[in-house]
């Protein structure tokens, strides 16, 4: 309906601008992200019949400014008569990686994944803000400051130096998580049938690019290969053992469009 598609337009437009305005607090003057309160990987799709209320709030946590919110679209639904448009199946690995890190039994959608140290249902506003705000006091928040800025033709990512005491790893990898821009998609089949949804933040693929040894650290990567996509955010992400994913203890993002 042109009506529907206009009022969305305008959200997104309003959303948007949101992301490109927050307060200087958590975001350097080059719009880029380097102390966040947490790091909000939500697990979700399309063929989810619970996941449309937390996409709504997932566009919320991704307009605050001082959150690293990343949706990562799973493929175990693509079954049920509509393929997300947005999944692929690292996506459902990151999140049995996780599955196993936790030691759980399964895996479900919608869930949110805070710093990479607890998880809850990612459509309960509540749960999510309290475990943002319980585990920055409890010192297991972004610990390590991470920036990324461009030079010449360069992206530079630096990792900071911090005390390894509180919990930290002694080493955390650098993933790059790169992902689309905002993308209106019109679900015409499966449980979500008629739906109309815009999805912010679909992660599309990850890469390591380094290893942070709990000193301050610079890694250089071509413009080109950082800016694939509608953006990259950059994870210090420990180990959980067994090459499990671990906690986060630093994370930034940096928008097409912000350079």
């Amino acid at each position: 309906m042109p009506t529907i598609r206009l009022l969305r337009s305008c959200f997104v437009a309003h959303v948007l601008s949101l992301l490109l305005c927050v307060p200087v607090s958590a975001q350097e003057s080059d719009g880029v992200v380097s102390t966040p309160v947490g790091v909000v990987e939500l697990f979700t799709s399309q063929g989810c019949n619970a996941c449309p209320p937390a996409d709504r709030f997932f566009t919320e946590l991704a307009a605050r400014g001082d959150v690293i919110a990343l949706a990562y679209h799973v493929d175990y639904w693509n079954y049920l008569g509509w393929r997300d448009t947005l999944s692929n199946k690292d996506n459902t690995k990151r999140q049995y990686a996780y599955m196993r890190a936790f030691e759980a039994r399964s895996v479900y959608t919608p869930q949110a994944v805070i710093n990479g140290r607890t998880h809850v249902n990612g459509a309960d506003r509540a749960a999510v803000d309290f475990a943002l705000s319980t585990l920055k006091s409890a010192g297991n928040g972004m610990k390590v400051p991470v920036t990324i800025r461009r030079e010449g033709e360069s992206m530079v990512i630096e990792a900071g130096d911090t005390d390894l005491g509180g919990g930290l790893p002694a080493s955390a990898r650098v993933v790059l998580a790169w992902f689309e821009p905002p993308q209106t998609v019109d679900i015409v089949r499966g449980r979500n049938h008629d739906r109309q949804v815009t999805y912010w933040n679909a992660v599309s693929a990850m890469q390591t690019v380094g290893v942070w040894h709990g000193k301050s650290q610079r890694y250089e990567l071509p413009v080109g290969e950082m800016m694939q996509k509608g953006g990259c955010a950059v994870l210090l992400q420990g180990n959980a053992g067994n090459g499990l994913p671990g906690p986060i203890i630093g994370a930034a993002m940096i928008r097409d469009g912000m350079l």
